[in-house]
Formats: C-alpha cells, sequence, structure tokens
C-alpha cells in the first residue's frame, strides 16, 4: 500500500495524523514552525489524500496501525511524538495505548477519545452508513460543506482549499473508501483509549477550537481528558472551529513546536 506525506526539518521526529476527510494538506502550515527544531512527518492515512484507497478494507484500528507501523519502519522511525485530529486522534491514541515506549509526547487537536459519542458524531456515522447519505456527503458539495462547517469564519477557507480536500475522491471507489474510512473504528477501541488515558505518564498538549460544530462537546472531551491526565496542558481559542489548522495555523504551530521541542529538553 502506498502512503503519501509531506516532511520537513530534522532531529527527533514528530508524527502529524489527520481526520476526515482531510490529509496530510491540513497540517502545511503547521509544519514549518515544528520543523525549526524537529523533523515533522505528516501522512496521509489510507482512504484519504494522496495514499492509496482500498475498496473493501475493515478501515478499523487495526488496519490504520498496520500502516502506522509499515510506514515509520519505511522511515526507521522507532520512537515518536504524536500529534492528532479528529479521527487521528482515537488512531494515534489506539496505536499509542498498544505502543507505550514508542511514544514520546502527545499533542490533541478537536478530537474525539471516548466511546459515549456525542449526537453529532452518531448523526455522521448513520449519514454515512446509508447509501444516499454516503453519496451526499463525500460528493464535491458535501465535503465544501464539510469543510466550510467546520471553521468558525468560511472566509479563512479559499477555494484552493476546497479544491485540494475533493480532489482526492473523484471516483465512487474512492468516495467509498472515504466513507467507509470515517466509520470503520469499532467502539471497543474508544473503551480501550478510555480506559488508557488516566496511565499516561508523557507529555500532553490539548490545543482545541471552542466553536466546534463538527465535535460540539469538544469542551467536555477537553474537561475529561484534565481529569484523566492530570498534568495535561489544555488550551481553548475561542475564535476557532473544528479545522483549527486553517484558521490559526501560524498560532498553533507555535505552541505545538515549543510542545515538541521541549521533548529534548525533558529530563529522562
Amino acid at each position: 500500500m502506498r502512503l503519501a506525506h509531506r516532511e520537513l526539518g530534522s532531529g527527533s521526529p514528530v508524527l502529524l495524523l489527520h481526520g476526515w476527510p482531510t490529509s496530510s494538506y491540513l497540517w502545511r502550515h503547521v509544519m514549518p514552525a515544528i520543523a525549526e527544531r524537529n523533523r515533522v512527518i505528516a501522512v496521509d492515512l489510507p482512504g484519504f489524500g494522496g495514499s492509496d484507497k482500498p475498496a473493501g478494507a475493515a478501515y478499523d484500528f487495526e488496519f490504520f496501525e498496520s500502516a502506522i507501523d509499515a510506514f515509520l519502519e519505511q522511515l526507521g522511525i522507532e520512537q515518536v511524538s504524536i500529534g492528532v485530529h479528529d479521527i487521528g486522534g482515537p488512531i494515534g491514541a489506539h496505536w499509542a495505548l498498544k505502543r507505550p515506549s514508542r511514544v514520546t509526547s502527545l499533542a490533541l487537536l478537536n478530537t474525539l477519545l471516548y466511546p459515549e459519542l456525542s449526537d453529532a458524531a452518531l448523526l455522521f456515522v448513520q449519514t454515512l452508513s446509508n447509501p444516499e447519505g454516503r453519496e451526499r456527503l463525500t460528493s464535491p458539495e458535501g465535503l465544501s460543506w464539510a469543510m466550510k462547517f467546520g471553521v468558525a469564519d468560511e472566509s479563512r477557507l479559499d477555494a484552493g482549499v476546497l479544491a485540494e480536500v475533493s480532489s482526492h475522491f473523484k471516483t465512487g471507489e474512492a468516495r467509498e473508501a472515504l466513507a467507509d474510512a470515517g466509520i470503520g473504528l469499532q467502539i471497543a477501541g474508544f473503551r480501550e483509549i478510555a480506559d488508557w488515558l488516566p496511565t499516561v505518564d508523557v507529555p500532553v498538549r490539548m490545543i482545541y477550537g471552542e466553536q466546534d460544530r463538527i465535535l460540539p462537546d469538544i469542551a467536555d472531551t477537553a474537561a475529561r481528558v484534565k481529569k484523566d491526565i492530570p498534568h495535561a496542558e489544555i488550551t481553548a481559542l475561542p475564535g476557532c472551529g473544528h479545522f483549527l489548522q486553517e484558521e490559526e495555523p501560524e498560532e498553533i504551530g507555535r505552541m505545538l513546536a515549543d510542545f515538541f521541542a521541549a521533548r529534548d529538553e525533558r529530563p529522562t
């Protein structure tokens, strides 16, 4: 399976995982700040962006984790810091809980981690679980709507961003893969993540846009993360929505750059 990615910088590696329906492109303006002190790699997960989109794949935790394992092996990376967004969150968290010795720090951006899904998340799953809904939401119009719905200010999304997202899903097979990739994660895996979070002892940074209409319970998720991981540092951005990397990329890049670089300054 071929996986597309983008990479900048040198030093201790940082892996960035996107969510639905985006790709490594989402991190393009965040990466330069991180790359000043770290080697930062953003991958297109299977089913997304420029990566292969195998038809009929399970797109469950095990599928994504095997892809990440093979990807990191190809790059010669053993230990890594992780930054995650949207469904990249549970994918990255579940990968980490199975491989705790490989993760050096964890950054969470507008993601979902717990098995108690919001009504909005359940509606998303229901929509992509029926043929009419998945055809509508994965169409160019549906993807443009999703991206616009995911920001606090639509003017921050130019036509180029919308075109980039939809450009990877021109065929029916690609759109079917995208739909499957959005709903393949098992609830049992979320339960495992919820049980694991209170045991996390690596540094954790959470940054989230408060005006998230895609994950409207994001503040509750952040509060629960803080309860489960008291040492987690959490920042809320009041002027941002779900795709905060499109709205405040420089600020987010600066915060993540400081967080990931601090990993090398901490005592071992």
